[in-house]
């Protein structure tokens, strides 16, 4: 999977380091958590099952919290 990864970001002329955690973790933050999915519905995503695990692994983003202050 890894290999897959890379070789899509040396087409793509990335250069960050990117690996199966780091796309987890983007799924987790970008792409969920920033668009309001729920943390329970990530978590099962994820295949955690101490929610715990998602609170700690997907930080929520600045974004989202000043979305959340705004209400």
């Amino acid at each position: 999977m890894n290999d897959y990864l890379k070789e899509i970001f040396v087409i793509c002329g990335i250069t960050k380091i990117l690996n199966s955690q780091v796309a987890r973790h983007t799924l987790a933050t970008t792409v969920t958590l920033q668009n309001g999915v729920p943390i329970e519905t990530v978590s099962k995503m994820l295949g955690h099952t101490n929610i715990r695990t998602t609170q700690i692994f997907g930080k929520i983003l600045d974004t989202r919290l000043a979305s959340i202050c705004r209400l």
